[in-house]
């Protein structure tokens, strides 16, 4: 079993400067995972339950209004145009199930430059390795790192060094990216700056309570990283979730804040942070 670190940089933290000569980068995230939920309707033995409301359908029964809203996104182009109109990098955590079923938007995404990550075949506990090869196909790019819904097993991170992965995410223990003893990056990820606590209790209720948790944020990393110090700030959002019209002032005025202060930040793609912290701190 993988033994717990509790300490990690113990407060002494690298001398390492992003590119541009900033202290501070952040990622964005797009959660893609429309179509790899659980659909007794797609021949699963089950129907995903976290949605905009509780579903009253038995889990065991055909649910339409539960996929109907995973397929919402589908329709909604809000987000990949605010991503181009503010140069925002983005990293997509696709789901291998989601790159077949909605291959063009994905496609679309990727040829704009955006980094595409294996997110698992299903929206599920587990991941299966053949999402890698869904999205390869998909994109004509192998993904180079995991990031697993739930926890990873003891075995994850040797398994992804063997396969050739750079890095994983399935970290939430540092601000800053850090190397296991596999050698694997972990770039570590945040569940704090990230839109599904709109659906969770005493979690987000309104866009501007996310608008307002990531400039403080900002404001307390900016700070830290005027005093020298590395920092990395992540930021998530699902397609079905800041898409939709009452929620999407969350991403617009994130990104719009983000592009003001990009002479300062090092807005990047998680690979880019990756190979960032690997060209600075090799193994």
């Amino acid at each position: 079993m993988r033994s717990r670190d509790l300490i990690g940089y113990g407060g002494s933290w690298p001398n390492l400067t992003w590119p541009i000569g900033a202290k501070l980068a952040v990622s964005v995230v797009v959660n893609f995972e429309k179509g790899a939920e659980q659909q007794v309707l797609d021949g699963d033995p089950v129907n995903e339950r976290i949605g905009e409301v509780i579903s009253v359908v038995p889990e065991v029964r055909p649910d339409p209004g539960q996929a109907q809203t995973f397929a919402y996104s589908r329709r909604a182009w809000r987000m990949a145009n605010a991503l181009c109109r503010f140069r925002v990098p983005a990293t997509l955590f696709s789901c291998g199930r989601a790159a077949e079923r909605t291959a063009p938007v994905l496609r679309m995404l990727v040829e704009d430059g955006h980094e595409t990550a294996c997110h698992g075949w299903l929206w599920h506990a587990h991941a299966k390795d053949d999402s890698a090869e869904a999205i390869l196909q998909t994109t004509g790019e192998r993904p180079r790192y995991l990031f697993c819904r739930g926890a990873e097993s003891p075995w994850t991170w040797g398994l992804l060094t063997e396969r050739g992965y750079l890095y994983t995410c399935n970290g939430f223990d540092d601000d800053l990216p850090y190397r296991d003893r596999s050698g694997l990056i972990v770039v570590p990820y945040g569940l704090d700056a990230n839109d599904t606590k709109i659906f969770c209790p005493n979690g987000f209720v309104r866009a501007a309570d996310m608008i307002d948790h990531v400039t403080d944020a900002l404001d307390v990393l900016e700070a830290e990283a005027a005093r020298g110090l590395p920092r990395v700030l992540n930021v998530g959002f699902h397609l079905r979730i800041s898409g939709r019209s009452g929620r999407f002032k969350a991403f617009e005025q994130v990104l719009a804040e983000l592009d003001r202060e990009r002479d300062r930040l090092w807005l990047a793609r998680r690979i880019d942070i990756a190979q960032a912290f690997d060209a600075a701190s090799p193994g």
